[in-house]
Order: structure tokens, then sequence, then C-alpha cells
């Protein structure tokens, strides 16, 4: 152990007397790797990022959930807008009738939303969504309430004129104050503050509007409000954690809505079944595009610099090639020369390769809007992963022929 330990560290100040002989030379070799590192471990941390910013998302509209609509969410593909305006909208009773027969599902609520709406204080005022809501909304679309509380069903059941609002709402209407319990206008009716949501903050991908903008009030009220005795809605199912279960209720929803609506066995479907999944999964194959690009422009810089420290070792080796005789003539065995001078290039390329993500953790720093840089450690272990292939494919040949020299030529060698 101690004798691997002693080459270990004879290795190390070879390669670090290489670096400092000639400084520029081994910059300019190490620019390769350093770019392609930084091209490749940049855009996995883009996309992680990416993708986590839109978990996040998800988690704000549910996961493990289906929207039943009328309008089907078009990612790619022709989107046959004339034949679903046909179709009639979901409606109150249809949302009652799955909630009392839709077996296979964890919950089931209504949904109805509304544009830009003023609310009003006094001389403060605020442009908002409206979104009203059933009381099982809370078990399907996570909506963490910072101060006060959520609904009670009494509240919903008889169209109280109670309201849960957004961060930015709450800061608006009532600055450096506690807005629980104080009442505010909503389309020129007095309502109730009972919670306010955490602040999310702003986010790169917000399916459904920020939360921080967001009023929610009870579906009755909302109806009362808004819809004019029209009572058409979205209905969110709740499944399970598995996408067996989500199949089960999909093909219970299915079954049960066309019995609502009296479709004929030979008819489709006059109704669409909405899966947040799917907006995250289209997106993902813009990753993917990012991803292989990243590769791409990676592997050329990395080949590069694959070839400058091979050509720093093959100088290596000639310049030392009398010590290496020396070495050899004192007992050195081949596979301790040989390690040597793959200790050396893959030190080389490693050097290269912190580099690179240093500058990627510099990125981390940078603000690119509302997105969040996050610097993963499977992604800096990728980056020295590939730093110490690429040092090891530079560095073999050179390395062999080190190892092979016969002692008594290197010796002779000028």
């Amino acid at each position: 152990m101690m004798k691997f330990l002693r080459q270990v560290w004879e290795s190390f100040r070879f390669a670090w007397g290489a670096l400092k002989t000639n400084v520029t030379r081994t910059i300019l070799s190490l620019l390769g790797v350093t770019v392609g590192i930084f091209a490749i471990v940049a855009v996995f941390t883009i996309v992680d990022s990416l993708e986590k910013s839109i978990r996040d998302s998800l988690s704000f509209i549910g996961d493990k959930v289906i929207y039943v609509q009328k309008w089907p969410w078009g990612f790619g593909g022709e989107y046959q807008w004339w034949k679903y305006f046909q179709w009639p909208e979901p409606t109150y009773s249809e949302y009652k009738y799955l909630y009392e027969n839709l077996e296979s599902a964890s919950a089931v609520a209504v949904m109805d939303f509304r544009g830009s709406t003023t609310l009003k204080n006094g001389s403060n005022s605020i442009n908002a969504q409206i979104q009203g809501v059933s009381f099982e909304y809370n078990l399907i679309s996570d909506i963490p309430v910072q101060n006060g509380r959520y609904f009670i069903p009494l509240e919903t059941n008889n169209a109280r004129n109670v309201a849960i609002v957004g961060a930015d709402i709450a800061e608006s209407l009532f600055p450096g104050q506690d807005p629980v319990g104080k009442p505010f206008k909503l389309a020129g009716h007095k309502f109730t503050i009972i919670g306010v949501r955490e602040k999310k903050g702003e986010s790169l991908v917000d399916f459904g509007g920020s939360p921080d903008k967001i009023c929610l009030i009870p579906f009755s009220s909302f109806s009362k409000l808004f819809q004019s005795g029209r009572r058409s809605a979205d209905i969110v199912v709740k499944g399970f954690p598995d996408d067996v279960g989500m199949k089960e209720v999909e093909a219970e929803i299915v079954g049960l809505m066309r019995t609502k609506r009296g479709i004929k066995p030979r008819d489709g479907n006059n109704f669409s079944l909405n899966r947040p999944e799917a907006a995250a999964v289209a997106i993902s194959g813009l990753f993917a595009v990012l991803t292989i690009a990243g590769w791409v422009i990676g592997s050329f810089s990395i080949l590069v610099g694959g070839f400058g420290i091979a050509n720093i070792m093959f100088v290596s080796v000639k310049e030392r090639t009398n010590l290496i005789g020396i070495q050899k003539s004192l007992g050195a065995k081949n596979y301790s020369i040989l390690f040597q001078f793959l200790f050396e290039a893959v030190m080389l390329s490693l050097v290269g390769g912190l580099v690179g993500i240093f500058l990627v953790y510099l990125l981390s720093f940078l603000k690119l809007g509302s997105l969040e840089i996050l610097l993963l450690p499977r992604n800096v272990i990728l980056g020295l992963g590939v730093s110490s292939i690429i040092g090891v494919l530079s560095g073999i040949v050179p390395a062999m022929l080190a190892a092979r020299m016969d002692p008594v030529i290197a010796i002779r060698a000028k």
C-alpha cells in the first residue's frame, strides 16, 4: 500500500512539474477540455433546473390528476378545433354525477376561473384571476396557506363570500397589514379574506397563472357572480400514485361521462381528458434536443482538448526519455512507468474539467429571469467522469510507448 501511495505521489509531482514547465502550452491544450466539459455540464444543469421549475408548477395544478374539459390540450399534431367547438362544456351536474359514482379516484372537484378581475380595498386595487373551487380542491392541488385557513364545507356549500388570496393580492390590498378577516370588493360584492397563500415568487413556467395573483372563492359563490345560470365547469379528478391506477380512473371516467351524456356505443367521446403530465412530456422533448446539442458541441471541444493532451504527453515522453531509462535501469517496472504518465494525462484532463465545472458554478449565481440554476452533484460527477475518461484515452498511447522503452537506448537519448 505504501509503495502504491509513493508511486501516486511521484506521479503527482511529475504531473505538476509538467504543468509548470510550460504554462502557456498547457493552458491552450486544456482549453478544449474546459469548453467541452462546460458545455456538457451547463446543458445538463439548465435542463435539470427547467425540469425542477416544471415539477414545482405541476404541484400547483395537481399531480396525477385528470381534467375533464371540452377542449383537449394540444401538443403537436393536427388540432381539430372545428370538431371540438361543437362539443358541450362539462357541467356542474356532471361533476356531481362523477363525485357520487366514481369509485377508483381519491378525490373529485370542480373549478372554473375568470381572467383579469379588479379587486379593491379603498384606494388600493389589483387585477387578479378569480378561481371558483369546490371544497375537495385542496385534495387535488397544492394550496399552502401561510396565514389563516382553508375553506370549510359550510362555506363552499352555502356560497359564502369568503376568499383565499395569493401573496401579491394581500400585499397590494392590505400593505403592511394582516389581511385575514378583512373585507374587500370583488365584482362589486363584499368578500372576506380567510387565508393567504405562501408566496411562490416568479416562475419560468406557471401552468394556470401565478398563484401569487390568484383569488380562490367557493365555486357556488363564483357561479352566482359570473356564470349567470350557465353552471359549466372543469371537473378535476385525483387518481392514485401509480400509472396503473390512473388508467383505471380514465376508463371509469369515460364510462360514466358517456352514460351521463347518453352517447351511443358507436359514437365517439364529446369530451376531453387532459393530464398535466402531457405538458411535461412535450417539454421534455425539447430538453432532449438541448441535451443532444450539448453533447455534440461538448464532444467536438473535448476531442480537440484530447488531442492537445495527447500532444503534451508525447512531448513529455520525448523530454523525459533519459529519465525513463534511468528509472527502468534502477528497477522501475513497466506498469510503474505506464501509471506515471497515465496519471499525468488524467490529472491534466481533470484540471481542464474542474475549470469547466467551476465556470458552471459561477453561472449558477447569474439570474436568468425567474430560472434558478442548480448545479447538482450528479452533474459534477458526470463532468469529472468524462474528464477522467478523456485523460485515459489521451494518455494511454504515450504512456505505453514510455513503458515499453528499452532502458539502454533511453539512457543514451539526448
